[in-house]
């Protein structure tokens, strides 16, 4: 062997430095120090702060190509979207017009037979644009309350509606707001009409709140799920044909002569925060028969009448 070879270097005698275990029992107690002395005495809170600023302009360097990825994807995302709601609110345009075109043709219809039978006009009350403001705080009735009142010309038991159908009543009236009656009240009731039988009926207000019910219908009664409620006129109060509920459940029970019938109100009340207040219907005709009074006669209306008297035969 070479003598180039040979390792001249003496080995020592003792172990030089910490062992690993030793390393690792002192990472581990710094750590645990460190990581309780930011929790306790917040120690590390400027050091992080420092690096959370210096570190920002490379993160957002770096996040460049995402959010310039992403930015792309909303924006194609978002054209395909408009595009597509363009092209829904074109065909519900289109729909619109075609209804408004057949209800124009049946207005002027439902005109001309009214003429031709000498029916008086639909009527058209007046009514009051509100806010509801938050329910009643009684927790055994139905009520909300709106935010006009007898200062704005709000009666008592004045019908409240909203987009969907009739809301309630005005049964309290303040200065500057009221009470309004939920169709689910438990005192509550309203005059109503079959849209499909033309059957008239009263609605009610459930015992416990949730919905309404027809009480002392007859079992053979020709009334199905899904029919519309709506408003029948003949109270006084509410103007006819306003939509009111829709029968949910029909029971005929063979123990009695009665049909269970529920039914739940069109207009909900949790979602209703805009509604009107219409003028109740027989303070309405009055002012309308008043105000019809209240007119000069025209010149030779008089003579008219006599004169037509006289071509009756008898």
């Amino acid at each position: 062997m070479p003598l180039g070879t040979i390792d001249r270097s003496s080995q020592p005698v003792f172990r030089q430095g910490l062992s690993p275990l030793t390393k690792l029992l002192f990472c581990a107690a710094l750590a645990i120090f460190l990581m309780v002395a930011d929790a306790r005495f917040k120690l590390l809170v400027p050091a992080r702060a420092v690096m959370a600023l210096i570190l920002h302009p490379v993160q957002r360097l770096l996040l460049s190509p995402v959010d310039g990825w992403e930015a792309i994807g909303d924006h194609l995302r978002g054209t395909e979207r408009a595009i597509e709601a363009e092209s829904k609110a074109r065909e519900q345009l289109v729909r619109q017009a075609e209804r408004m075109s057949r209800a124009a043709q049946l207005q002027a219809e439902n005109d001309r037979l009214r003429a031709l039978l000498d029916l008086r006009p639909a009527l058209q009350v007046n009514s009051l644009a509100a806010e509801v403001l938050y329910e009643a705080s009684d927790p055994y009735s139905r009520r909300v309350v709106i935010d006009r009142g007898r200062h704005h010309g709000v009666q008592p038991g004045s019908p409240v509606i909203n987009d969907a159908g009739v809301l309630g009543q005005v049964t309290r009236v303040y200065d500057l707001s009221a009470e309004v009656t939920l169709l689910n009240d438990k005192d509550a009731a309203i005059p109503v009409l079959n849209s499909r039988t033309q059957q008239r009926n009263a609605a009610y207000g459930s015992v416990d709140g949730s919905g309404m019910e027809l009480r002392f219908l007859a079992a053979n009664a020709d009334i199905k799920v899904g029919d519309l409620l709506a408003t029948s006129g003949l109270d006084g109060v509410y103007p006819a044909g306003l939509p009111v509920a829709r029968v949910m459940l029909v029971e005929r029970r063979g123990g009695t002569s009665f049909a269970h019938v529920r039914l739940q109100p069109v207009a909900q009340a949790d979602s209703a925060r805009h509604v009107l207040v219409l003028q109740p219907q027989a303070l309405f005709e009055d002012q309308q028969a008043a105000a019809a009074a209240a007119k000069p006669a025209a010149p030779g209306s008089r003579k008219s009448e006599s004169g037509g008297a006289k071509g009756v035969p008898k």
